[in-house]
């Protein structure tokens, strides 16, 4: 499988730095939101989803995108789950307050994507709390919890390893490439992200 990252355009009308990853990652390709289901996958090591998806479109192609993970693939979710599209998701579950303490992230284990990057600058986006994540997707049981949010440090980053073969990177908030020309440790994401995305599975 040649490595490469595919990454899904956001619903028209929808912002996004997509853009800016795509010019500078070679392997980084980007199709239209709703070509997936008729897009040959077999060149591609990863599926990168915008926050801004069409989950009922998504939720219809379930069985092309398990039969890509089944293959060792890697799928990227950004975003407030609405309704289960996979087995693996359940319905976004949101804080319940969001004063500063509430909207802290905290590390809770390392991993690729995160590594060299500061909580604190996961917490504040220039000078403002909130932006990372407001809540959780909750994990399915065997996933493990990446960053937490609030005092009781529900995860809103997790990966999860499925028994049947590939990986599910969950992030409970806006896209993960935003960050793509931060000047603080955030601005390691997207490059760490796309290098995890393509790595071979263990």
């Amino acid at each position: 499988m040649v490595a490469r990252c595919l990454f899904l355009k956001p619903i028209k009308g929808a912002g996004g730095d997509l853009p800016a990853v795509t010019e500078r990652y070679r392997d980084a390709v980007e199709i239209d939101h709703y070509a997936l289901h008729e897009t040959d996958l077999s060149p591609f090591r990863a599926i990168l989803l915008p926050a801004h998806l069409d989950q009922r479109y998504f939720g219809s192609i379930t069985g092309v995108v398990e039969a890509f993970l089944d293959r060792g693939g890697r799928l990227v979710f950004n975003g407030h789950v609405a309704w289960p599209m996979l087995t693996e998701f359940a319905p976004f579950e949101p804080l319940s307050s969001f004063r500063l303490d509430d909207l802290a992230i905290h590390r809770l284990a390392d991993h690729p994507v995160f590594e060299g990057v500061a909580a604190e600058h996961l917490t504040f986006r220039r000078g403002v709390a909130g932006f990372y994540a407001r809540g959780h997707n909750p994990m399915p049981v065997g996933a493990v919890a990446l960053n937490g949010v609030g005092k009781d440090r529900v995860p809103c980053d997790w990966v999860y390893a499925r028994p049947g073969g590939g990986e599910i990177l969950m992030h409970a908030g806006n896209d993960l490439w935003m960050y793509i020309d931060s000047d603080d440790t955030t601005g390691r994401i997207v490059p760490q992200l796309i290098a995890w995305a393509e790595r071979d599975m263990p």
